[in-house]
């Protein structure tokens, strides 16, 4: 109604409106907010008489609202605005807007301090002048504006062969002919469409069919097919991505009709002056200032937008109607690259189903004749959305669930699974000050500016273009994919070795081909920006775990990824930076993990020959930088350390690289500052020691005293396992067990992998020895993590109840974030038939949501809950590096900052760990959900597969609930403080 309301208001069409209103006063509906303001706007264009608005404001107030309601709550676009206000100082002349609301102030006790006016220093200046931030903001919006940007790929520097001219003039007349029958296809179907008079699931994709131009629907198919893998792409994938297209052309168009892009560029134009080097405002941060501006804006557009999302539903329908007609239209003739068959013209795509455990998913794959065009071709340019490009200037700053980051793009600020609406309503619904920190720490960690490291980017891209190298985890190209040997020409001659021996060929140029392709995108995106500074907007998953928006190239991407990323701003490396290099270097090799920090600063020292002859030599020298676990980046440190080591004064060396503090088993550290458990402290490295602790290890020697005693009283498979207990075999499945909640099935996988590896362990005992081995392991825990285990054992049952019991488990962090887990027994299926006579609807979806799925509900619980709390750690160091002056960024549990501070880094951090653990998070968490499911009604929807238990049953299964939700584990002596004591908090 409202939508409809608008449209009419936007012409001027009042009795369209009062017929409206009518209706809905026949139905029963009372008309909201949004319907007055269509009404008033509408009597404002068309200047209607006072009677009539006065009559429509005293129905408003007899409705419950205010006028001012009308300013502070509904969304505007264009004009809309000053239309409403016009009409109503048509019957009170002397009415003034509503005075913007005074900005509130978070109450979290974890940041009194953060947001005290009296503490406010000045917002850390961006190394750019203001005209410099503006027109980096212009190359942004042009970039924004034209939707997609294409690049030229890493591989643009190969001879040109003739194969390849004739494939590439071959491809461009195939793409001609395509376009044509492309477009003569989608024109046909939006014809049958309009003449159909019933609303059907065809043509009510009509709408959605006439929003853009008809030309931008074939360009966004044509852009599909040209990046599609010969392995083919999952039909649903590709269904939802061609319907996000059009969604974000169609909200690209609606930002610029209804001028709100205009207002954003008035804003942000005014806002740089809060980040650039010669301007005055410092005592705000960006979101503050940022509200500060739009309350002074006053008139025109609203920064957000009327709702406008579409469905799931809708973009999966859209897309599938888009590939139905990819597939109906693109051909290509069977004899264009074998002149001697027939002329025949086949389908470029077809639809497969393959199966992937016990679920059958829908392909659509393209014909090998079309591949191998494409790959002879060995074309040059990518075509990437522009929000897969890294921001060429600062991101708008988040200030709501619903506004943040791009200029234009549409992004969410939780991202979640397709088609769940849960964390949205969930953010909606939170009073916006309790997001404030979560706010600022997206806005902080989005704000820091990244350069490339130019001389390694360059190694990288010189052994990508000859042939890769998997040691150093440049993947070749499918060129050197494995080849079955020679077999029988016709297939059903073939034996089951050579059947088996072409299917693991199949599988490993599958591998290789999506390897190639991720490091060509990430690789042709680096160099893209290698002159340019740029930055990285974040948002968060449903757990308040921070990601970087851009989805191919960023700092949580591989060793490759993180070797040619540079802070572009630089600091001198002052007294100590340039031995946190050294460390840093030693740490990123893996070679001293167990020795103190001095130990491996002696050890950088005494192999400085070894780090120059890599920085001057990386390839033609003794290359010691190759056999390290993380090698890019320790090239990329030896270079460093070269270039400051050689500098006049080490010192006063301005250097820009990222020196990262790894968390010393991150969860662990969790579970035991929660249950306040002294022998899990010693253990994570809370407590100061000389050297750094291993849990890995202690578990390790636990297991192997467990083996002794065994093989001992003659245990066969503890005899044969003496020699093969390591740190390594049981690393993975400690991790797992402890912070993840994994269960022995899980584990005993993980054991078997593990021991697969050895080459001398016996095969015929794999199964026994990873069964006995994940049994120890268990049992090792149990005596080292007893508080832990208690903790993680009540947050399971509790999730178990609150699941059976129909709910979903919801929590709010100690910072105020609301979180939902996002579980149930049913998924997203695609579902193919071609029953229907209408065409272009051969492949239609059906999605539900359904029960929650308490197996997931119960053992996600654990590790989400401690995700949600290692977020919260990082938010809160985020924000205290703030104010200190740091430049700060992260990956998950690993902290980036300069050489020069990474002192101050971990100080901050201690603090903060020692200030969230000193909330009672567990009794918190108690009180919350005794309030949601145990005060409230709870919706019982299934105990003992009765699908309505009576009352008894119901008191019977809450006092059941409430019990275990008040049961809190008791926690142990540990004393928090020791924390700031700790040497190896990071490892």
């Amino acid at each position: 109604y409202n939508i409809v309301m608008r449209s009419w208001a936007r012409k001027g069409h009042l009795q369209h409106i009062n017929r409206l209103f009518s209706m809905l006063e026949s139905v029963g509906l009372r008309p909201n907010l949004d319907s007055y303001a269509a009404a008033l706007e509408c009597m404002g264009r068309n200047q209607s008489s006072a009677k009539a608005i006065r009559r429509c404001v005293q129905q408003l107030k007899s409705d419950g609202f205010h006028v001012d309601e009308l300013f502070q709550k509904c969304l505007f676009e264009e004009d809309e605005k000053e239309k409403v206000l016009r009409a109503i100082r048509i019957v009170q002349p002397n009415y003034r807007l509503p005075a913007p609301p005074k900005p509130q102030t978070c109450k979290s006790s974890l940041l009194q301090g953060f947001y005290s006016k009296k503490k406010t220093v000045s917002y850390p200046k961006l190394d750019f002048s203001v005209q410099e931030l503006q027109e980096r903001f212009q190359q942004q919006l042009e970039m924004e504006l034209d939707n997609t940007v294409t690049i030229e790929s890493v591989e643009s520097t190969k001879p040109l062969t003739p194969q390849a001219i004739k494939a590439r003039k071959l491809l461009a007349t195939l793409r001609s002919h395509w376009h044509d029958s492309i477009l003569q296809a989608l024109q046909k179907s939006k014809h049958n469409m309009s003449k159909l008079k019933t609303a059907s699931g065809y043509n009510i994709l009509y709408p959605y069919l006439c929003l853009l131009p008809d030309e931008e629907y074939v360009g966004i198919m044509l852009q599909i097919l040209n990046t599609l893998s010969p392995q083919g792409e999952s039909l649903a994938v590709l269904a939802r991505e061609l319907g996000a297209k059009v969604y974000n052309r169609y909200i690209t168009q609606r930002k610029l009709r209804s001028r709100q892009l205009e207002k954003v560029q008035e804003i942000y134009e005014d806002y740089i002056h809060l980040l650039a080097k010669d301007s005055q405002p410092d005592e705000y941060l960006p979101r503050e200032y940022w509200e500060k501006l739009v309350a002074e804006a006053g008139f025109g557009p609203s920064l957000n937008l009327k709702d406008c999302s579409w469905p799931y539903m809708l973009l999966l329908r859209l897309g599938m109607h888009m590939l139905e007609l990819l597939v109906q239209a693109v051909k290509v003739p069977r004899n264009i690259l074998s002149p001697r068959l027939e002329p025949k013209l086949i389908p470029v795509l077809y639809h497969i189903y393959s199966f992937r455990s016990s679920w059958q998913v829908g392909l659509i794959k393209p014909h090998p004749i079309f591949s191998q065009i494409v790959s002879d071709a060995a074309e040059t340019l990518l075509t990437f959305n522009s929000s897969a490009i890294p921001m060429l200037c600062p991101p708008v700053p988040w200030t709501s669930p619903h506004f943040g980051a791009y200029v234009l793009n549409d992004t969410k600020l939780m991202r979640f699974v397709d088609g769940a609406i849960q964390h949205q309503l969930l953010l909606e619904q939170c009073p916006p000050v309790n997001l404030h920190p979560v706010l600022d720490a997206l806005n902080q960690l989005g704000n820091c500016a990244w350069k490339i490291n130019q001389p390694v980017l360059d190694i990288i891209i010189s052994i990508f273009n000859d042939k890769g190298n998997e040691k150093l985890d440049i993947p070749p190209p499918i060129s050197e994919a494995p080849r079955p040997s020679a077999a029988p020409s016709n297939s059903s001659a073939w034996n089951k070795s050579q059947k088996h021996e072409l299917l693991l060929c199949k599988k490993k140029a599958a591998e290789m081909h999506s390897l190639r392709m991720d490091a060509l995108y990430k690789l042709s995106i680096a160099n893209y920006v290698r002159d340019k500074v740029f930055w990285f907007p974040h948002n968060m998953d449903f757990r308040g775990r921070t990601y970087p928006c851009p989805p191919y190239f960023n700092h949580l991407g591989n060793d490759v990824t993180r070797a040619i990323l540079l802070f572009a701003e630089g600091r001198p490396l002052g007294p100590k930076g340039l031995d946190w290099l050294k460390i840093h270097l030693i740490n990123l090799t893996g070679l001293k993990k167990k020795s103190a920090l001095q130990e491996r600063l002696e050890y950088a020292n005494e192999i400085m020959e070894e780090i120059l002859d890599s920085a001057d030599h990386p390839l033609t020298g003794r290359k010691w930088w190759m056999n390290t676990d993380e090698p890019w980046q320790a090239l990329a440190c030896c270079m460093e350390i070269t270039k400051a080591s050689r500098s006049p004064d080490p010192a006063a060396y301005i250097s820009h690289f990222p020196v990262h503090q790894d968390g010393s088993c991150n969860g662990l550290q969790h579970y035991a500052a929660l249950g306040r458990d002294l022998i899990g402290a010693i253990s994570v490295n809370l407590m100061p020691c000389n050297v750094p602790q291993d849990v890995y290890s202690a578990v390790a020697q636990q297991v192997e005293e467990f083996r002794k005693k065994d093989a001992e009283q003659g245990v066969k498979v503890a005899q044969v396992l003496q020699g093969f207990v390591s740190r390594k075999v049981v690393k993975q499945t400690t991790v797992m067990a402890v912070v993840y909640g994994v269960t022995r099935y899980g584990g005993r996988l993980q054991m078997e992998k593990r021991l697969k590896e050895i080459d001398e362990f016996p095969e015929e005992y794999l199964w026994e020895a990873s069964h006995y081995l994940v049994k120890q392991v268990f049992n090792g825990i149990k005596e080292m993590f007893s508080a832990t285990r208690d903790i993680q054992n009540w947050l399971t049952e509790s999730a178990k109840l609150i699941a059976q019991s129909g709910r979903t488990v919801e929590w709010v962090t100690p910072l105020g974030l609301p979180i939902v887990q996002p579980y149930y027994r049913s998924r997203p299926t695609v579902v193919s038939s071609r029953a229907s006579r209408q065409p272009a609807r051969a492949w239609q979806v059906s999605i539900t949501c359904g029960k929650p799925d308490t197996v997931k509900q119960k053992n996600a619980f654990p590790p989400n809950f401690i995700h949600s709390l290692d977020s919260t750690h990082m938010m809160l160091t985020a924000l205290h590096c703030l104010r200190q002056g740091l430049t700060f960024v992260s990956v998950h549990d690993c902290y980036w900052t300069h050489a020069l501070t990474v002192d101050v880094m971990n100080q901050i951090c201690r603090q903060q760990f020692v200030a969230l653990h000193s909330e009672k998070i567990l009794q918190d968490l108690s009180k919350f959900m005794l309030e949601k499911y145990c005060r409230a009604p709870m919706l019982i929807c299934f105990l003992s597969g009765s699908s309505s238990p009576g009352r008894e049953t119901r008191a019977l299964w809450q006092k059941k609930l409430m019990e275990q939700l008040s049961n809190v584990p008791k926690t142990g002596e540990f004393n928090l403080k020791k924390v700031m004591d700790s040497t190896y908090f990071f490892s």
